[in-house]
């Protein structure tokens, strides 16, 4: 079956529907996660199959549903060792004076943010005290305005009618626009369609990083970026599959001038900065092509491109809150708390869309030599989220993965979720600690 979210893809990257979806992914939730999740991930078998019969080599793809809910939950296992929590102490929902609100300060500066405001300890009991004083817009728009990251919840009803939840659903599911032509030339292999490709990752938990591991199994050479001081030690294992990660400091000239160096060999950039935040390192919407003329891109906010919080910072489980989905989570389950989805789908969702996108902009390049931008939202996404109806998943049967190496000890590595006939979908690298390389393009 072919879900809405294949469907207004393939519309959007002139691409055919085509790849299979077998089975169910087991995702249960008030909403569908279940046709959410497969249809993002054919998304981007159909933009592989779209760019292969683009250099004529004729191919059909098919998406394991069972495989798909596990990737979206966790497709590295560690054997005998583990992985920390992925929230901060501090982060998580509380009960405001009118409502709820979820505190994100994963991030030191977001964390100093929220605890700066509520002006108490970074202790969840005195921050649940002095929560409980706020009304939840109001601490929600205090914690933002300080630099942190924040959201009350709302119902999907106050959502629809909010200022930027009406102007996220107006956008496009992926919006795309071409730019100038490329300067080199690239074509297609039909076992590793994406070798030789170089794809610059600029980006942090959870989508950008999706979408980059899903372009290196094509067999991308995928270089992650990551400031000196940023760590997400409870994903690195995962999201740094098929890549080589290093450290820039971009606030400096040096750094600055070797981001541009290594912008300047890319063929693809992926990014989550919102509108204008590269502009101060001298990599704006312009400069980026001048840069790299024909750069394939893809971008990604949080709440989208257009409305009042254009420039809001967001993630997944704050988006889940604004946008009714864990709302109608607590209502359906007569629960006394905030429920969201079983897995962060949004960012895993947008992910598979993003690298759909990427794939989407190299076969455009391919067919007429242009570059192009890509952007999409999490927001945005949330907004193909249909209510659940019952009995529409079932739990999948045990999965079972290959034993690899990593840096950390042995981890069982589940097979990918979509396979496309005659494409070697793997990874050429195993994981590594963010920083692990130097800043440049392997020879």
């Amino acid at each position: 079956m072919i879900t809405p979210v294949q469907s207004e893809s393939a519309r959007l990257l002139d691409a055919e529907p085509v790849a299979a979806v077998r089975g169910s992914t087991g995702l249960q939730a008030a909403w569908d996660v279940d046709a959410l999740a497969t249809g993002s991930v054919a998304a981007f078998a159909d933009a592989v199959v779209a760019l292969l019969r683009e250099a004529g080599i004729g191919t059909s793809a098919a998406v394991d549903g069972p495989l798909v809910g596990a990737w979206f939950q966790q497709a590295l296992r560690p054997v005998g060792w583990s992985l920390p929590s992925p929230w901060d102490a501090v982060a998580g929902d509380y009960a405001a004076a009118d409502g709820w609100i979820r505190l994100h300060t994963n991030a030191p500066r977001h964390r100093a943010a929220a605890i700066g405001v509520l002006g108490t300890a970074a202790d969840r009991t005195a921050v649940a005290d002095r929560v409980a004083t706020w009304r939840a817009d109001d601490l929600e728009t205090a914690v933002v305005e300080a630099g942190g990251a924040a959201a009350a919840m709302r119902s999907p009803e106050a959502w629809m009618i909010h200022p930027q939840g009406a102007a996220a659903r107006r956008e496009p599911l992926v919006d795309r626009l071409h730019s100038v032509p490329a300067s080199t030339v690239w074509h297609p292999q039909a076992a590793r369609p994406l070798a030789g490709v170089r794809v610059l990752d600029l980006t942090r938990v959870l989508a950008g990083p999706v979408a980059t591991r899903a372009l290196a199994a094509l067999g991308a050479t995928v270089l992650r970026v990551d400031p000196p001081d940023w760590d997400e030690p409870a994903v690195v294992p995962e999201m740094t599959l098929g890549k080589q990660t290093v450290r820039l400091d971009a606030r400096t000239p040096a750094g600055r001038e070797r981001l541009q160096d290594l912008l300047a060999g890319a063929d693809v950039l992926v990014h989550g900065y919102r509108r204008g935040a590269l502009d101060p390192i001298g990599l704006g919407d312009a400069d980026r092509q001048d840069v790299r003329p024909g750069l394939v891109e893809v971008a990604l906010t949080a709440y989208g491109w257009s409305g009042p919080w254009t420039g809001r910072r967001g993630f997944d489980s704050l988006v889940q809150m604004s946008s009714g989905i864990a709302e109608r989570g607590m209502r359906l389950a007569g629960a006394d708390r905030p429920v969201p989805l079983p897995v962060q789908a949004l960012d895993h969702a947008t992910g598979w869309l993003m690298a759909a996108a990427a794939v989407a902009g190299l076969r455009d390049r391919l067919r007429g030599g242009s570059g192009s931008r890509a952007t999409l939202s999490l927001a945005r996404t949330a907004a193909e989220l249909l209510p659940a109806q019952p009995g529409t998943a079932s739990p999948p049967a045990g999965l079972r993965g290959s034993r690899i190496p990593t840096p950390w000890g042995e981890a069982d590595l589940l097979p990918l979720p979509v396979a496309v006939d005659g494409v070697d979908l793997r990874f050429d690298l195993g994981p590594s600690p963010l920083g692990s390389g130097e800043p440049a393009w392997p020879a």
